[in-house]
């Protein structure tokens, strides 16, 4: 193949990608949206809850601890302390395992088990005199690491209340003088249903007057008889 040849070739490659080229910008040039130019229409966002009266979702409220061991039961408590097993021991004077054994556990001082050695924070719960109480039990076990931040527990914690109250309810049973439960207090969403003690019923609104509306006249007195008059 000569040069003219060859230079044919490249002429017709490089005429074809002008031509390409040059279509592309003029297409560009044609089909470019023009922003800001005449009348537009602007979709409407979706509204956050809560705005222009519509009401956001509220969290149930909580169900004292009461009132969840009142029904809690402690047999299924005891298949839920089976997460606890690999590291706690239960029976009475059985060896602390990676954790301290847990017979006797409610109302006991916290970090007082013997033979255990407790991280800082227990032993600062202990100094301050801090026993497990339900109460306390029932927060450490919703996160034990909120409880006492540099625990030695790598143990999630368990969720769900009702479990809770069910593990507390078996612990419960651990000892010789069971810790007796600390008071069913009324349920916080019943309560606000119910009436207040000894508040009146609320009229009838048939039979109140209507708002604006006049009593009705007294009876009038019937006039005196006027005196006849005096004969001249």
């Amino acid at each position: 193949m000569d040069s003219f040849e060859l230079n044919k070739i490249i002429g017709a490659i490089l005429g074809t990608l002008l031509f390409v080229m040059g279509v592309g910008f003029l297409a560009e040039a044609i089909y470019h949206p023009i922003v800001d130019r005449g009348p537009g229409y602007a979709l409407a966002e979706a509204e956050a809850p809560g705005e222009h009266g519509g009401a956001a979702a509220e969290a149930p409220p909580e169900v004292p601890l009461g009132v969840l061991l009142a029904s809690a039961d402690a047999t299924a408590g005891q298949a839920v302390s089976k997460k606890c097993a690999s590291c706690h021991n239960f029976g009475e004077g059985e060896a602390n395992k990676t954790g301290p054994g847990l017979y006797g556990v409610v109302g006991r001082l916290i970090g007082s088990h013997e033979g255990f050695a407790y991280s800082a924070g227990m032993e600062a719960h202990k100094a301050a005199g801090d026993v497990w109480s339900y109460e306390n039990l029932n927060a450490f076990l919703t996160a034990p690491k909120s409880f006492t931040p540099d625990t030695k527990m790598s143990f999630a914690g368990v969720k769900d209340p009702v479990e809770r109250a069910n593990l507390l309810a078996y612990l419960a049973t651990l000892s010789a003088s069971p810790v007796p439960f600390p008071p069913a207090e009324a349920d916080p969403a019943a309560a606000a249903a119910a009436p207040a003690e000894g508040a009146a019923p609320a009229p009838d609104a048939a039979a109140a007057p209507a708002d604006g509306a006049a009593a009705p006249a007294a009876t009038e007195a019937p006039a005196a008889t006027e005196a006849p008059a005096a004969s001249h």
